[in-house]
């Protein structure tokens, strides 16, 4: 993929067409890449899932992590999980995640399912946010609902999101429609983001770039950190 860079603007070989941001505006969002998610014994293998394509983007997002705090980039990480006393959680919610047998607040292999505090609500060890990183606490599915990043990406004058995490059909497209409903232009990675099932990843993908980057663009790790280093 050919990259062009200009000052601090720069353009990504992407899909539907090339992505363009200024580095200055830009964050990049790592979504939801906590224990639960992407660990063997965590809330998605409970809910009968395998985790491993979670787990096998780590790299990946480690790489983009890397090259994003090189160069001095917004950092944001988020992480879904609920208040020790539900209060937070949906009744509709609570009932649909038992499905399986253990839900939501559960005592699970590590710890609470998905309860703020907990060894299973951290983000794995691998990309443990840094002191200069921002986490957001979400109790829901998108980043944006019940949170306060839209403050914060506006008082940090933040014009373009990219992003990263799990799931792609899930936490990640939610996070980026609802960005994209505010303005936000957002690049996301194909290769640093995952599903359990490959056919939703796929399909998840595919939805982002339609229509003429309907929701956003689709690049991968290597085209975006040749264009910022």
């Amino acid at each position: 993929m050919k990259v062009s860079q200009v000052s601090d603007t720069i353009l990504v070989s992407a899909l539907p067409f090339p992505f363009q941001c200024d580095l200055s505006h830009t964050a990049l969002v790592v979504i939801d890449m906590q224990n639960d998610f992407c660990c063997k014994g965590g809330f998605g293998e409970a809910l009968g899932n395998d985790v491993s394509p979670a787990e096998a983007i780590i790299p990946k997002v480690q790489s983009i992590l890397g090259g994003c705090r090189a160069i001095g980039m917004m950092i944001i990480h988020t992480r879904e999980g609920h208040l020790p006393d539900l209060s937070d959680c949906p009744e509709s919610k609570l009932t649909r995640s038992q499905v399986n047998g253990k839900g939501i607040g559960d005592e699970g292999p590590m710890g609470r399912i998905l309860i703020r505090g907990e060894y299973g609500h951290e983000i794995v060890k691998e990309l443990k946010p840094l002191a200069n990183e921002w986490v957001i606490d979400k109790p829901g599915k998108g980043a944006f609902y019940n949170t306060n990043l839209e403050q914060l990406l506006k008082s940090h004058g933040i014009e373009s999101l990219l992003l990263t995490g799990v799931t792609t059909h899930v936490c990640v497209h939610t996070t980026l429609r609802e960005a994209n409903d505010r303005g936000y232009e957002c690049l996301v990675l194909e290769d640093a983001t995952a599903a359990y099932d490959f056919a939703d990843h796929e399909a998840a993908i595919r939805m982002v770039h339609q229509q003429g980057a309907i929701f956003g663009w689709v690049s991968d790790c290597n085209a975006l950190l040749e264009a910022i280093q």
